[in-house]
């Protein structure tokens, strides 16, 4: 999957980097780095037989060091088309004082486990934006979000996992306050509600302008969601330190 993304990717800029030289379009790249750490992460699995337990509070999980990059093109300022790899992966350690039924398999009470918690995302984003003014832009989108996810645990002699590969449609936002030329408040994310479940990926950020072909930002970056059904139940958040840099072609 990271494979055929990072093709698509690259394809991507080739075609972006021809049409900025024959329409009046931007190409940009914008990449994110920093540090994440669990909020929460409840899980059963089967969600209507297995065992609910935490791989927060009952596993104890590090705080992991992420990255982003995101792909963006802008046509006459007000359409965007962009394609974001954004990965995840945690890794959670410890053991209970009771058996864990999990996916089909049960772990012995009082023996060491690791949980691995996986959520790539690849996604694909069309926004348009509503108000373009020199201090304040708002726009709304939709993405088409490709999720990669797997959880799964291992002790000494056993392991189990539930993987899942599947798509999720999104409402896509942005929000930017600009107080001076060069300084601006961002908010901007991806966030649905639905009966299946629910998803949000949403930043708010501080940036800065430090040229016209590159630009910073800093903020936190919360990622929350999960599902409840006969299949799974999982409902996880992570609280992101974000850094970034933008780099307009």
């Amino acid at each position: 999957m990271k494979n055929k993304f990072l093709l698509s990717a690259t394809c991507f800029v080739s075609i972006l980097s021809f049409n900025v030289l024959s329409m009046n379009g931007q190409a940009s790249f914008d990449l994110e780095t920093g540090a994440v750490g669990t909020g929460y992460n409840n899980v059963r699995i089967p969600g209507d037989q297995g065992t609910l337990f935490s791989l927060k509070d009952d596993l104890k999980s590090k705080t992991e060091i992420i990255f982003r990059i995101r792909v963006n093109y802008t046509i006459k300022s007000r359409h965007t088309l962009s394609l974001l790899y954004a990965p995840l992966e945690t890794v959670s350690n410890g053991n209970l004082p009771y058996n864990i039924l999990f996916e089909g398999v049960t772990f012995p009470a009082n023996t060491d486990l690791s949980g691995t918690y996986k959520f790539n995302s690849y996604r694909l984003t069309y926004r348009y934006e509503i108000v373009l003014k020199p201090k304040f832009e708002f726009g709304l989108g939709f993405t088409a979000k490709i999720r990669d996810a797997k959880i799964s645990l291992a002790s000494s002699g056993l392991k189990s996992e539930k993987a899942n590969v599947g798509f999720v449609p999104i409402i896509n936002f942005r929000l930017l306050c600009k107080p001076s030329e060069k300084v601006g408040i961002l908010l901007e994310g991806d966030a649905l509600v639905a009966p299946q479940g629910r998803a949000e990926d949403v930043l708010i950020a501080a940036t800065y302008r430090i040229s016209d072909r590159l630009g910073l930002k800093a903020g936190y970056r919360i990622l929350e969601g999960g599902a409840d059904n006969d299949v799974v139940y999982n409902f996880a958040l992570f609280n992101y330190a974000s850094v970034g840099l933008f780099i307009y072609l």
